[in-house]
């Protein structure tokens, strides 16, 4: 057991010890499974970096990593300032702990902004200690001396000495003070920007245990947690004699949780909903015995939601708009819209939809009376190292949570109720018990993201120009007071900020189905209406959508002075611009063929997107090719920045396509892919990426690729066909992806 109380004490020499029951990558960027143990032979230069006597750097890698690469590009930033040869290198996960690590979770695309400066910081202080004790050793200045592929050398008398030779001499010396080292300017990088294969994708292939599905460890049984079907509905009572005497089965029991329904919080969170668990000797007797499970269920105070009904709420509520609660405004929009040449009024809508990551949920908990052990692929394991010692009444040195890879995340595992699970059936049983979730069951008792209805007007000049905008956006509230997770609006700089007229407004209508965090929250369906919308008012004034576009968008400017996380012009011009110049905007295509361009700004990444379709007679529909041009800053990994855009457009023409979560008396109709069908790969489309250098740090690249891709689509359709898509997915208007 490794407590917060050794954690405490963790110093350089520590490190390694500490990185136990991680996943690490061998040099060369193979996988390979840590034993946390000290070794002599062991140099530690930061909690962050260690170096053997035969030359091995292990640099750790803080936060989660469920596909987006992080466990890849973090380790980068410390290996470019360091000078380490990437070949020398193999990485660990940090342990989780706040005080030496911070806060550490994966979401919002914040790994990579939020860990720049730190980590160059940490590569560099090492890098500077490793110069001193070359100087020491050489009896030359620093300043003679230079860093190249784990190697300090002397240029004057042509000597070297490898990091191994120097790690533990530099071990010894005084920390530099890390706000004072000499950091690369971007000319002199040369590990950062280039293609660098994901350190996991060998071992991945080989089916090595990486995932948190994949745990064991001894003495563990396998538990299967049953909740109502009616979201917020609990067990009265059950057979539970009978599923006991089941062949495999320890023992069944009904776990009160907290009542329900209840909406989506990560970070003061331990609500459990009540059910059934059955804990079993393998997953087959848990299995089969839950086939067997008959329980009465108290529906009272269970959620009475119908997708239907709230689609149709929306759509009065739209009919109400001047009951909307206004956000902002300026100008007179009413009147402008009076005034303008031409107008248009639409209503864009998008269901709920699942995250369908690959990996359903599961944890590993080993409770005692006196400490708690958690292996997780939690995005947000800090929450879960906060919050686990209350709900098990247990004091914080007594509880360690592993981070461990997870199978795609996409927002789902910022919520720990599977973790809180786990943690109490094994409190009950007294045993180390694995939770395992069925697809059904992730399915049935996700996250959603949130059904959303946008009313949008808006007119244009006589020059052709944004002349009015008026948004109504209509959300599912739980309470009456907010939106749920997902369905708030978001305050953005673009269009308002260049249109004299404009209304912001919202209504709320009642839903309690859980939504929560999915892939750029908000944007995903936003980024739909506002793209598509902007496209029918370049059409109603005679005009290009590119042209239009860039005119309004307007002077170069930051819409937040001196703030890298603001909307630049320059930036979002650039990337319509290569976007559009790689598809060859404006050629001619046959009938039935369309070009469609959208773009969007969100988490710090502006994103323009060019799509090329088909759809024929019978509203087959073909996305054939998508030009991408994205300016996030610095890129660290070129390769999995170009993955995580090509991930983007998939999942977001896949969700596009025919992905919708529908709802009847609170319960959820689609229970795996057969009635949730995702993307096939014959239907993907050809991905081409173009990264622009624009010399600002690095942001995030895992959510803003996304919310161009639907408005894109849609655009291209329209092109093609003439018919313009205002709801997903786009099936419910006859379209067959």
């Amino acid at each position: 057991m490794r407590s917060k109380e050794m954690k405490a004490r963790l110093n350089r020499r520590q490190f390694l010890q500490f990185s136990g029951f991680g996943l690490a990558l061998t040099a060369g960027g193979k996988v390979m499974q840590v034993v946390g143990e000290d070794h002599s032979d062991t140099s530690t230069l930061s909690a962050y970096i260690t170096v053997t006597q035969d030359g091995v750097i292990t640099i750790g890698a803080p936060n989660p990593e469920v596909g987006q690469g992080v466990n890849t590009s973090l380790p980068m930033i410390i290996a470019e300032e360091l000078d380490a040869a990437w070949r020398d290198v193999q990485v660990v996960n940090t342990p989780v702990d706040a005080a030496h690590y911070g806060a550490q979770f994966a979401g919002g695309s914040l790994s990579v902004p939020m860990r720049w400066d730190e980590l160059r910081r940490v590569g560099a202080t090492a890098r500077a200690m490793l110069l001193q004790a070359a100087s020491a050793e050489m009896g030359v200045p620093t300043a003679e001396l230079s860093t190249l592929d784990s190697r300090v050398i002397h240029e004057a008398s042509g000597r070297s000495l490898s990091y191994a030779e120097l790690a533990h001499g530099a071990s010894e010396v005084p920390l530099p003070d890390a706000n004072s080292v000499a950091l690369k300017s971007a000319e002199q990088y040369r590990l950062l920007g280039k293609r660098i294969t994901n350190a996991s994708a060998a071992a991945i292939a080989q089916g090595e245990p990486l995932f948190g599905i994949d745990v064991q460890v001894p003495d563990m049984v396998y538990a299967s947690y049953v909740k109502c079907p009616h979201i917020g509905g609990r067990p009265v009572s059950a057979n539970l004699d009978e599923i006991k005497a089941q062949r495999g089965v320890i023992d069944a029991f009904i776990l009160e949780g907290e009542q329900g329904p209840y909406q989506f919080d990560i970070r003061n969170s331990t609500q459990v909903s009540p059910g059934v668990a059955i804990v079993a000797r393998d997953t087959w007797a848990a299995m089969r015995a839950r086939k067997l499970l008959k329980v009465q269920w108290d529906t009272e105070p269970a959620s009475r939601d119908d997708s239907e009904q709230i689609a149709a709420a929306a759509k009065g509520a739209a009919g109400r708009r001047e009951q909307a609660t206004t956000i902002s405004s300026a100008g007179d929009a009413n009147q402008a819209l009076l005034d303008a040449k031409a107008h248009s009024r639409a209503f864009y809508s998008a269901d709920f939809v699942s995250h369908a990551q690959l990996e359903p949920q599961s944890c590993v908990a080993q409770v005692t009376a006196q400490s708690a052990e958690v292996w997780t692929s939690s995005q947000t394991p800090s929450a879960v190292d906060q919050l686990l010692p209350g709900l098990l009444s247990l004091p914080a040195e007594a509880v360690t949570i592993h981070s461990v890879r997870g199978g795609g995340g996409f927002g789902r595992r910022l919520s720990n109720e599977y973790v809180y699970e786990a943690a109490l059936i094994s409190q009950r049983v007294g045993l180390p018990v694995k939770v395992q979730w069925s697809r059904e069951d992730d399915m049935a008792f996700d996250y959603f993201r949130s059904a959303l209805y946008l009313d949008m007007e808006g007119g244009v000049s006589d020059e052709g120009r944004l002349a009015a905008w008026k948004l109504h956006v209509i959300a599912g509230s739980s309470d009456e007071e907010e939106a749920n997770y997902g369905g708030t609006y978001r305050e953005r700089d673009f269009p308002e900020k260049r249109v004299p007229h404009y209304n912001i407004g919202t209504t709320l209508i009642p839903s309690q189905t859980p939504t929560g965090a999915w892939r750029a929250p908000f944007s995903n369906i936003y980024a739909f209406a506002e793209q598509s919308f902007l496209c029918e008012l370049a059409v109603a004034a005679g005009r290009d959508y590119r042209d239009f576009l860039l005119d309004l968008l307007g002077e170069d400017e930051w819409f937040k002075p001196g703030d890298r996380n603001a909307l630049n012009t320059a930036r979002a011009k650039g990337v319509i611009s290569a976007a559009c110049a790689a598809a060859q905007w404006g050629r001619s295509l046959p009938e039935g063929r369309g070009l469609g361009l959208a773009f969007f700004f969100s988490h710090a990444g502006h994103v323009a997107e060019v799509a090329e379709v088909s759809v024929d007679a019978d509203k087959r529909l073909a996305v054939h090719d998508v030009w991408v041009a994205a300016d996030v800053g610095q890129v660290i990994n070129l390769s999995g920045v170009e993955n995580q855009i090509e991930g983007s457009v998939v999942d977001g023409l896949s969700a596009m396509a025919d992905q919708r979560i529908t709802i009847r008396e609170g319960r959820i109709q689609e229970t795996n892919f057969d009635t949730y069908p995702l993307l096939r790969m014959p239907k993907a489309p050809k991905v081409h990426v173009q990264m622009l250098a624009s010399g600002y740090s690095p942001t995030g690249a895992g959510e803003p690729a996304l919310p161009p891709l639907a408005p894109a689509v849609g655009n291209a359709v329209f092109a093609a066909c003439g018919e313009r898509i205002r709801e997903l997915p786009v099936s419910k208007a006859g379209f067959m992806v």
